[in-house]
């Protein structure tokens, strides 16, 4: 990895939404270009090439009103606990607020405190009331004018300058109960928006602390101690109990449980495991005993990196992130100049000027553009949280866009579709021998293979409880099969071409094997020197859930359903006619299957190819969505894949393209609402029915229903 390729993640004390990003972009720019600076706005942080010196990114953020430090992991839930510096300032600012406006009531009238906005009452307002509102609006405004500044020197107006203004507006033509009530309720709105926020954070950092702080290994002396995880080197042996979260990835050495791995693969029943199968960290022990060695340090867990791709995709912007981003650039500047017009061309034609100045600080604080752009980043996150809690891991926001737009879905067979595996699906025992008796001289032959066919037929006999003859003098043919003494008797396992060439092959040996064949199995011929002693025929069974997820998927909008298999088609098509795709392509190498999504893709429109993420690598690059499964513990699938299904359950697929169009659903109602709130402000503002506190609050209320809605994707 070059330097360049080598980041610093910083943390940035004040970055809550897209117009602080582009704040950030531009005093950074002469530093670095922009488009290799990443911006995390819910977890408050920002990536730079490590080329760049950490004093001059802190130096050059400083003047902004925000403040770079380099990211520590415990910053993560930094400032989250207990009553923080903001909180204070909002209790400062509401108290100031309610004690000035008491004071000048209690002084001067209930008329005079409320106001008449604009009339002007700076006579009437006593110090013993101005010095609260001063207190109140001081201390609502300590965090917004550093930003306001920087936005004023620059000239560049953005929500922090447009309130500001708004308040000294306020103060200047006498509003001063109005001036306070702004900035103790736009103070307001900031804080309960980032605690919002904080819910979308925190559903993130939940994964995390799903793997416990210790795991229990065995020291030098034989007995038991805790240690972190961090502390546990690859290849140590530790022990879970029953009903504990195991800490670490690791593969069972004794003991035989269930394991709850909902965490990790979104699978909701327990799995059993026994020596030999693999366990993930943040997954839950059942009822038995294991013994575990560890095979991931802790920062590599399947859990720790399913984490870390989740915060990281949000450098991977969605396209109606991308769009709000550089709406906002625009909006905010025309509602300046807007409300600059409205202050001053009314009174040049005979209008007041106390009361179009007040209309027009009342557009500049229904103007603020902070539920506009809060509300699509907060949806992402909610959306991608959810996602990993059901097993779906997304690659960035603009992945959780495009299930929505798939038209078709491409996908291979073996391992998808299918187990993946073979298994004995029919024994057909010849002449004078039994099912138990071929069984267990094919077992004999085939005990010292390591072919996938020879593990099968081992399986089924071990279920059957039939016991492997002994052999001897076994030998693989190359191509053809094997041969061995079985009860000083000479055997042969192979394949229907090998029993062609022995000349052994009988018309209604021929037609059975066809008929096999052409159900979609494999076909083992078992003989000796004198006959054919049976065939076992075998094949990669259909998942049980492949139909039914083929239905859902086409019930949440997908089109049209195409197989893409390097089988043969004779399997290919059998497999295809049971679980009912539309389209079957057989016979394919990989560069074919590119060839076949390019060709669903240019005739169809958006395109997912779901495969294993090793073997259909090119077509899943190649496809507009590529999609892993069995991904959990799979460095491949989670690294390249669009999109990674931790299990191997299809169905997550269709709940994939229905929870898609949720999220555009709740992107596209906040920007109803949060447009269509200042839209209905603005004509109230025109017509003089507006006020600058009725204006903040219908602001805040936008932000905040908007973050709940988003939020509303954390429990689909």
């Amino acid at each position: 990895m070059s330097d360049h390729d080598q980041r610093r993640a910083y943390r940035i004390h004040g970055m809550d939404c897209v117009e602080e990003v582009a704040v950030l972009k531009r005093v950074l720019e002469d530093l670095v270009p922009a488009e290799v600076l990443t911006f995390d706005t819910l977890q408050g942080r920002m990536t730079v090439p490590t080329t760049v010196a950490e004093r001059a990114v802190i130096d050059a953020v400083a003047p902004t009103g925000m403040r770079a430090e380099v990211w520590r992991d415990e910053a993560r839930t930094e400032a989250k606990r207990g009553f923080g510096r903001r909180d204070w300032l909002v209790l400062i600012s509401i108290v100031g607020t309610v004690a000035g406006f008491g004071v000048h009531a209690a002084t001067g009238g209930l008329t005079a405190a409320i106001g008449s906005e604009g009339a002007g009452l700076a006579h009437v307002v006593p110090w013993s009331a101005r010095i609260p509102y001063v207190v109140a609006i001081a201390a609502g405004l300590w965090v917004v004018l550093p930003k306001a500044w920087y936005a004023l020197r620059t000239l560049r107006p953005d929500m922090n300058l447009l309130m500001t203004i708004a308040v000294a507006g306020a103060v200047l033509i006498g509003e001063w109960f109005e001036a306070a009530t702004v900035s103790a309720l736009f103070s307001l709105s900031l804080a309960l928006e980032a605690w919002s926020v904080g819910r979308a954070r925190r559903a993130v950092e939940a994964l995390m602390s799903l793997a416990p702080d210790t795991v229990r290994v065995r020291d030098a002396d034989g007995g038991d101690q805790e240690v972190a995880p961090g502390d546990v080197a690859v290849g140590t042996l530790f022990f879970v109990q029953p009903g504990e979260r195991i800490g670490l990835d690791g593969r069972v050495q004794a003991g035989r449980s269930e394991v709850d791995q909902a965490p990790i693969t979104g699978e909701s029943v327990p799995v059993d495991k026994e020596p030999g199968d693999d366990v993930f960290a943040g997954t839950i022990n059942g009822s038995g005993a294991l013994e575990i060695v560890s095979s991931r340090p802790a920062g590599e867990t399947t859990l720790a990196r399913i984490v870390r791709q989740v915060s990281d995709s949000q450098a991977n912007r969605a396209e109606s992130e991308q769009f709000v981003e550089r709406f906002a650039r625009i909006y905010t500047p025309a509602i300046f100049a807007l409300a600059v017009a409205v202050a001053v061309v009314p009174p040049l034609l005979g209008g007041s000027w106390s009361d179009w100045t007040y209309r027009a600080l009342v557009l500049l604080v229904i103007g603020c553009p902070c539920a506009l752009v809060i509300s699509t980043p907060v949806a992402i996150v909610a959306s991608l949280a959810a996602s990993a809690r059901q097993g779906v891991l997304l690659k960035g926001g603009r992945v959780a866009e495009l299930p929505s737009q798939l038209v078709a879905v491409a996908m291979d067979k073996t391992g998808t579709l299918t187990e993946g595996r073979p298994s004995v699906v029919e024994v057909v025992p010849l002449a004078e021998h039994d099912s138990r008796g071929l069984l267990a001289r094919a077992a004999a032959l085939e005990r010292m293979s390591g072919h996938p066919i020879a593990a099968a037929i081992l399986k089924h006999a071990d279920e059957l409880g039939v016991e492997a003859l002994a052999a001897s003098d076994v030998v693989a043919v190359h191509g053809k099969g094997i041969e061995g003494t079985i009860e000083g008797r000479t055997f042969w396992l192979g394949s229907h071409r090998w029993l062609e060439e022995r000349g052994q092959e009988e018309p209604e040996h021929h037609e059975r094997l066809e008929a096999l064949s052409s159900a979609g199995r494999s076909v083992v011929v078992v003989g000796n020197d004198d006959h054919v002693c049976g065939l076992i025929a075998v094949a990669d069974t259909v998942r049980p859930e492949s139909r039914d997820a083929l239905r859902a998927l086409r019930a949440a909008g997908v089109g049209r359903i195409v197989m893409l298999t390097g089988d043969n088609r004779g399997t290919a098509e059998a497999v295809a006619r049971e679980v009912g795709v539309d389209e079957v392509h057989a016979e394919l190498l990989p560069e074919d299957k590119v060839a076949a999504v390019e060709r669903l893709e240019r005739e169809l429109g958006p395109v997912a190819m779901i495969g294993d993420g090793v073997n259909d690598a090119p077509a899943l690059a190649r496809a507009t969505l590529g999609v892993a499964m069995g991904a959990a513990g799979t460095d491949v699938a989670i690294e390249t894949a669009d999109v990674a299904l931790m299990s191997d359950d299809l169905s997550k697929l269709a709940w994939l393209v229905r929870h898609s169009h949720a999220t555009l659903s709740v992107i596209r109602a906040n920007t109803f609402v949060a447009l269509g709130i200042k839209v209905v402000f603005v004509v109230l503002t025109f017509t003089g029915l507006a006020s600058l506190w009725g204006a903040v609050a219908a602001d805040m209320g936008a932000s905040l229903v908007v973050v709940a809605n988003a939020l509303r994707l954390l429990r689909r």
